[in-house]
């Protein structure tokens, strides 16, 4: 069974324009809720429906970092679990240690984690 390629093609363009669509969606709620907010609240200035768009992929580069989210997005914590499984109970202990020192209690360095708190 030989796959269309038109179909591909098709497919790929409704996908880039849903996410335009949504992308535009978006800055038109962005713009609305800057315009019924800011203003009266702080004085601010109003946006224009480019700036809102503007702000929006600001907000995402500033807080949301350039890399996708979705399905795979805690490959980090599969392979720490599964490298945690193959640890022998010795590795894990010393694994934890060294955690401990540098993000535990009182961790100003290696010598904390050795130290017992008083009781």
């Amino acid at each position: 069974m030989r796959r269309n390629p038109l179909r591909w093609v098709l497919m790929g363009m409704a996908v880039v324009v849903c996410v335009i669509g949504v992308l535009a969606l978006l800055a038109l709620a962005v713009l609305l809720l800057w315009n019924a907010l800011v203003p009266p609240l702080f004085h601010g200035p109003q946006l224009l429906y480019w700036q809102a768009l503007g702000l929006l992929i600001l907000c995402r580069l500033l807080f949301g970092g350039l890399r996708a989210r979705g399905w795979h997005g805690h490959w980090r914590q599969r392979m720490w679990r599964e490298r945690w499984a193959r640890m022998t109970p010795e590795e894990r202990a010393q694994l934890r240690e060294r955690f401990l020192g540098r993000c535990g209690p009182g961790s100003a360095g290696a010598g904390a984690a050795s130290t017992a708190p008083p009781a």
